[in-house]
């Protein structure tokens, strides 16, 4: 009934060999397009962290704190402190790649004050997500050794809450890029295609995440679809 037949499961192999081509391929993008674009200077006064300032302030987040963390790309904005989080070389440099990433992290701090509807929609899905990435995949295991397709079942659905932040996450990313490049337009002392290409790759590491989501989402559906027919 719940047999994988010669050891091994081709779908769920080629699920897997795709994600990692993905993962590969995103990530290696945007590490080159950052490295080339790291050794380009701007022309603006100031760091990734004094641009991401002005941008603030400009654009209504005059509350929101800047601090450095480490790490690379390590940049995040955390709106439990309402703070930008920023990788020391992003924080410390004035580079294209620099400064562009920076402000796509203002982005993300300029739609929590403006209470962009798809960022609100993603922290709702926060706890969620936190309790159902924990416990999925216990319970699928679970269901597949005492062969209780019900349990299956509440797996997968709660693996499709994943999915969906996932989804959700895709706007919300691109919303904060939008914003970034929209406001670094009205400046005219840095590289916009450089800014675009670095902020596009960072863009494509989130579609890759969504789609390997949704790529295993449909293949735990079509295992309990299988078992419920055997």
């Amino acid at each position: 009934m719940y047999g994988y037949g010669y050891g091994y499961d081709l779908p769920y192999l080629v699920i897997a060999i795709v994600s990692l081509i993905l993962g590969l391929v995103t990530q290696g993008y945007i590490n080159s397009a950052y490295r080339k674009w790291s050794q380009v200077p701007t022309q603006l006064q100031g760091t990734g962290a004094d641009v991401a300032r002005r941008m603030l302030n400009t654009m209504g987040a005059s509350s929101v704190g800047i601090t450095q963390v480490s790490g690379h790309l390590t940049d995040h904005y955390d709106p439990s402190d309402n703070m930008l989080h920023l990788s020391s070389e992003n924080y410390g440099r004035g580079s294209v790649a620099s400064v562009a990433v920076a402000c796509h992290e203002a982005g993300h701090a300029v739609q929590n004050a403006t209470g962009y509807t798809m960022m609100r929609i993603r922290a709702a899905l926060v706890p969620a997500v936190s309790f159902t990435s924990q416990t999925w995949g216990l319970l699928f295991m679970a269901g597949w050794a005492f062969q209780m397709l019900n349990l299956m079942r509440v797996a997968v659905a709660f693996f499709a809450v994943s999915v969906v932040f996932h989804l959700v996450t895709l706007p919300v990313e691109i919303d904060a890029s939008r914003r970034a490049v929209n406001y670094l337009g009205t400046v005219s002392e840095i590289d916009q295609a450089g800014a675009k290409e670095v902020l596009t790759a960072a863009a494509l590491t989130y579609v890759a995440a969504a789609l390997t989501s949704v790529l295993q989402l449909l293949y735990y559906a079509g295992r309990v679809r299988g078992s419920d027919r055997d």
